[in-house]
């Protein structure tokens, strides 16, 4: 499952999931903090298990022609190109990444570029009226949604999760797959995913100032963002990967049949996360 904000406006739907975890022969949460909020729900910590989202590396490992790719949708080939992979929603956080663009535009690299990839939900005109009050339309890029996420990913050299609530966040496991460093809030699983300081940075939810200090700290220092980049990807292959996702279902439905303890089947601790501390983020 995953978390649970949906319930504030769906209490009835909130009740009626609260009778039916008793009935559950196992509850699933994709991160800990998911876990965590199904604990406090009354789930038996026995019958509670963590199986984080698995990726398909496969796409990922395709050769890309960045000049290309950055050609078909008017970017330079040397402009610093910034990420975001949501669609445009209100709790994506994409207003929250505008603001700390705007604060840090006269010092990132000129022909800096943002791409906004995903399906616009309504929220496109009023972020482009942001954007133009903010001085930033010009170097925004609104891609629209697309099937060639991979491609984009590895066209691209920051990648960005703004959001102010996940479970467990695919755009960003994509990211980190296609060796981008990553700058995600610290909502729900995201500081799982990015282990700060090593694979990106996390930094507080609706922060833009702290998010404009990671991103800076990355356009400025590509070596660091190689290098975030790379340890993302190895992180990804070795824990995230589409095999160990289908490797732990099937050792929950073993379990189940058996009568064991699923959390201790999938050997998770979900009252205990392990997620980084958001930090202020980066360079000033």
């Amino acid at each position: 499952r995953s978390l649970n904000d949906y319930q504030l406006k769906r209490p009835r739907l909130a009740r009626l999931e609260h009778r039916l975890h008793g009935r559950m022969s196992a509850v699933l949460g994709n991160s800990r903090a998911v876990t965590a909020q199904l604990l406090a729900e009354g789930v038996e910590p026995a019958r509670l298990g963590l199986i984080s989202n698995g990726i398909d590396l496969a796409p990922f490992a395709v050769a890309v022609d960045r000049a290309t790719v950055r050609d078909s949708v008017g970017t330079g080939r040397r402009d610093l190109v910034i990420m975001i992979l949501a669609n445009l929603i209100p709790y994506k956080g994409h207003a929250d990444l505008l603001t700390a663009l705007a604060g840090i535009k006269d010092r990132l690299p000129p022909g800096w570029r943002l791409w906004i990839v995903g399906r616009d939900d309504g929220l496109g005109a009023a972020l482009r009226q942001q954007a133009t009050t903010l001085g930033v339309l010009e170097n925004m890029r609104f891609l629209g949604a697309r099937s060639d996420v991979p491609a984009l990913l590895a066209s691209a050299d920051i990648a960005v999760s703004a959001s102010h609530e996940e479970g467990f966040s695919n755009a960003v496991t994509e990211a980190m797959a296609a060796a981008r460093p990553v700058v995600a809030t610290a909502a729900g699983g995201n500081a799982e995913a990015v282990t700060d300081g090593v694979t990106g940075f996390v930094v507080p939810v609706r922060d833009g100032q702290a998010m404009g200090r990671a991103l800076l700290t990355l356009a400025l220092d590509p070596e660091l963002a190689r290098n975030m980049g790379a340890a993302g990807r190895e992180r990804v292959a070795r824990e995230l990967g589409m095999e160990e996702c289908v490797l732990r279902h099937e050792r929950l439905y073993e379990a189940v049949l058996a009568g064991r303890p699923v959390a201790e089947a999938l050997s998770t601790a979900p009252a205990t996360p392990a997620a980084s501390e958001p930090r202020a983020g980066g360079a000033d």
